[in-house]
């Protein structure tokens, strides 16, 4: 987290000399064709293992399926580093074609000016975005304009053990919907050798559990409306956030899992804690390694409040500027081609992202999937009841990392004793502080 915060720092620095720079480079800029003559689209991004294996198997496909681009897939690092290094190159004729940025960077992209929103490609097309699902392109939307395409999108979800459900004499397909059903399974399932629930120390689980209420994170709409001035998360819906961890916690209820996904995982699968929350994205590998029937549920709410849902989570596609218009036209082509039914019914299955368009879940090769993993099928469910508004949408702004930090400290605060309002206050404070870098 520590790295995030000094990246934006600089990032946020650099903005304004990449917004100073001129448009002659792309002006200039002419396409860059491979051996065969095919157009080069060169796409950074930030997927390793698996994910970099289903990655290169969207893009073998979509350059097997077109004899004019071919997209060349180059992995940098981490989304920090690749974001660095993009940094270095933006609106230049080293840009890449195609970028891959987490969620928390999309102000920062859009404040660089080196980015060709996508929406001028849908206007040019006329391009029907209506077959894509709505809570995902939402999230990169600001004022009616499509900054990115989404890509590798995810959201939190109840992952709890169903084998220790009915051993305690819980129903296992009734997971907790509200925190004081929560509360009370976790109280019965703590035993000696077991803790009810966890969650990670990471301020992307805290802002989800307050978008779920229909908190907003900063003011001005979460930012959408105007620039943000202000942290707001420290109100009514953060507050509930914070007690539900803090009460579960001094009744022994909570394991303190520290901020490594792997150990949460690993405290769930040998049976040290009963329930827990998770990305999406993780529940095949969490099933596939439980030695028990592994159950998946929504995100929690407070009794009195109207669920609203989930944020998107995970990354986008963004477009580069000063690139040829050919190379332009290559990476919309690739992104329209990856966001096919087709293609995205094989990353879902294949990855556990959700689809960006919805008539993938229709195809067979979805519906085999689910039968052998129904949580998958609950993790859609829950995005698809999102209501769409500036809650769900998430925050728009610069510092996210800073501001996670920030949150994560106020978490492991409460472990310490200090007061649900004080360890607040502090996390939007030093949020509001760095608004206005």
């Amino acid at each position: 987290m520590m790295k995030k915060k000094a990246l934006f720092a600089g990032l946020a620095s650099s903005v304004l000399l990449l917004g100073a720079c001129g448009s002659q480079e792309a002006e200039e800029a002419a396409a860059t064709t491979t051996t065969d003559g095919k157009t080069e689209v060169v796409f950074w991004h930030a997927m390793s293992g698996d994910l970099e294996t289903a990655l290169n198997n969207q893009v073998d496909a979509f350059n097997e399926s077109q004899e004019e681009y071919e997209v060349k897939p180059v992995f940098q690092g981490t989304y920090e580093e690749a974001l660095t290094k993009f940094n270095a190159v933006a609106g230049s004729t080293d840009a890449p074609a195609i970028m891959q940025t987490f969620e928390v960077g999309t102000k920062y992209m859009i404040d660089s000016n080196k980015i060709t929103p996508v929406q001028e490609f849908i206007d040019k097309e006329d391009f029907d975005t209506s077959v894509w699902e709505e809570n995902i392109l939402s999230y990169y939307q600001v004022d009616g304009k499509q900054y990115s395409m989404p890509f590798n999108s995810s959201t939190p979800v109840l992952i709890y053990n169903k084998d220790a459900f009915e051993k305690a004499g819980l129903d296992p397909e009734k997971a907790p919907r509200t925190y004081d059903e929560l509360k009370k399974a976790a109280k019965t399932l703590t035993t000696d050798g077991q803790t009810g629930f966890t969650m990670l120390n990471y301020g992307w689980f805290f802002e989800q559990l307050v978008a779920a209420q229909g908190g907003l994170y900063v003011d001005n709409d979460n930012g959408r409306s105007g620039a943000p001035t202000k942290a707001v998360f420290d109100g009514e819906e953060g507050q509930n956030a914070f007690n539900l961890i803090k009460e579960m916690y001094d009744e022994k209820t909570f394991m303190n899992v520290g901020q490594n996904w792997d150990d949460m995982r690993a405290a769930f699968q040998s049976g040290k804690v009963a329930m827990y929350l998770d990305s999406s994205a993780g529940i095949r590998t969490v099933a596939d390694n439980a030695d028990f029937e592994v159950g998946a549920s929504y995100l929690p709410v407070p009794n009195e409040a109207e669920r609203e849902g989930v944020i998107i989570g995970g990354a986008s596609l963004w477009m580069g500027d000063g690139i040829a218009d050919e190379t332009k036209q290559g990476a919309w082509e690739f992104m329209k081609y990856a966001a096919s039914k087709e293609a995205q019914a094989k990353w879902h299955v294949e990855t556990g992202y959700f689809a960006i368009n919805p008539e993938a879940y229709d195809e067979p090769i979805v519906k085999e999937m689910w039968a052998e993993y129904p949580q998958l099928k609950v993790t859609v469910d829950q995005l698809s009841e999102t209501t769409a508004s500036p809650a769900t949408q998430g925050a728009l702004i610069s510092t996210f990392p800073q501001s996670r930090q920030s949150v994560v400290n106020a978490m492991e605060s409460l472990y310490q004793g200090v007061s649900v309002e004080d360890a607040l206050k502090r996390a939007a404070d030093e949020t509001t502080s760095t608004l206005g870098q």
